[in-house]
């Protein structure tokens, strides 16, 4: 009677792993939302679009894609089920299609974390392809529990509908993300301050950042040069670098009142090499950064007088 009352309350830590943080981890098993639990939801902005499906005693499994970036997947779990190293991936047809041929898709890492399985551009298509032709994605890792196999099946029901959606938000993100446009510079040849082709269509790229983000209160660029040549020139020549890449952002509809233009010469090198530090930084902040980390060459090397 003891040992069938253990194994009840083992299975209901299994069950309820998903909104539970406990400290010891859960029994091994199959993880997957059937016909009447599978849902899937799109989150969608100009910024990211995530297709986020409940695992049902699990988590979650997300495709993501972010602005400026390739589609993603991963999956996402409150406790450690699996044990860290090397999983299988395979794409499976669900119980009510027999007969349908399991396709391997490879080996996984799974590591120990919030997101212990992670996976690139091109495994995430081939995960998509398989969910639209009815297939079922499954990763298989050894317990931390037991040591026998983990397994979470991520269901295709509902999801073509949702995927269609996402087709739509991703066709509208921004061209970039924060990430890459929050810190960036434009490079100059030695005593030029022209912008170049490519120069434009980055800068048009924060631009489009900015209008889109309405927490963004604070536009700083910053002119600086190599050593070569006098300290008054470099100065100047760090003042119209500064001037240029401004010019070009409001021309672009940035309002004047959010840049603050600042031209150093040659006083912080970002380099040691000479073509690095002939640049014009630009660095965005938005509501809540630190005042204290608002940097003269936008990389935090060193500070504005």
């Amino acid at each position: 009677m003891a040992i069938r009352l253990h194994k009840k309350m083992l299975a209901s830590l299994a069950t309820l792993a998903l909104g539970t943080a406990l400290p010891v981890h859960a029994v091994a098993g199959s993880y997957g939302a059937g016909i009447d639990n599978s849902q899937w939801y799109l989150a969608e902005s100009v910024f990211e679009c995530s297709l986020v499906h409940e695992v049902p005693g699990y988590g979650r499994a997300v495709f993501r894609h972010r602005a400026g970036e390739k589609l993603f997947f991963f999956l996402e779990s409150e406790t450690h089920l699996m044990r860290p190293g090397r999983g299988s991936l395979v794409v499976e047809a669900p119980s009510w299609r027999p007969g349908v041929a399991v396709r391997p898709v490879g080996v996984v890492k799974v590591t120990d974390g919030r997101r212990p399985v992670s996976l690139g551009a091109r495994r995430a298509v081939i995960l998509v392809q398989s969910l639209l032709e009815g297939m079922q994605p499954t990763v298989t890792r050894d317990s931390w529990y037991d040591g026998k196999p983990v397994r979470v099946q991520v269901s295709n029901i509902n999801f073509n509908g949702q995927y269609q959606r996402y087709r739509s938000c991703a066709a509208n993100l921004l061209p970039a993300n924060f990430d890459q446009v929050g810190r960036s510079s434009v490079a100059f040849a030695t005593g030029s301050k022209k912008l170049s082709k490519a120069d434009m269509n980055h800068l048009d790229n924060i631009v489009a950042y900015i209008m889109a983000d309405s927490t963004v209160e604070r536009v700083f660029v910053d002119g600086h040069t190599d050593v070569v040549g006098s300290r008054i020139d470099n100065r100047a020549l760090s003042e119209e670098r500064a001037n240029v890449v401004a010019d070009y952002l409001k021309s672009r509809g940035v309002a004047k009142d959010l840049i603050t233009q600042r031209s150093h010469g040659d006083r912080y090198p970002a380099s040691r090499r000479r073509a690095e530090n002939r640049r014009t930084t630009i660095r965005l902040q938005r509501e809540g950064d630190r005042p204290e980390l608002q940097q003269a060459n936008g990389y935090g090397s060193a500070s504005a007088g």
